[in-house]
């Protein structure tokens, strides 16, 4: 909402959905295992887990959760850069309407 009233120019919006999507997917992979996990009884505040407890999948599969949502922000980030140097300038107050 803000960035054109600040910069005078338009984010990408397909960039911005691609940047949405990967986030949200990275952290609801992230922390809706991590519910699960308390779910199962897993404890917390340790710092390593025995196979035989039965969490290494889902602390896994929770782990690569946040990786994606840390690789979420280089869309961001490209879709800044961009508008900066490429980016569609606003023609009126209200860029939407």
């Amino acid at each position: 909402f803000w960035w054109p009233k600040f910069t005078g120019k338009m984010l990408d919006e397909r960039i911005g959905k691609i940047h949405f999507w990967t986030l949200f997917v990275g952290f609801q992979t992230t922390f809706l295992v991590q519910h699960w996990l308390g779910e199962q009884g897993m404890p917390r505040r340790y710092a390593d887990y025995l196979a035989a407890d039965g969490f290494t999948t889902l602390n896994t599969i929770s782990s690569v959760g946040a990786f994606l949502l840390g690789l979420s922000t280089l869309p961001f980030l490209y879709n800044v850069w961009r508008t900066h140097h490429y980016g569609k300038k606003v023609e009126q107050d209200d860029p939407w309407g």
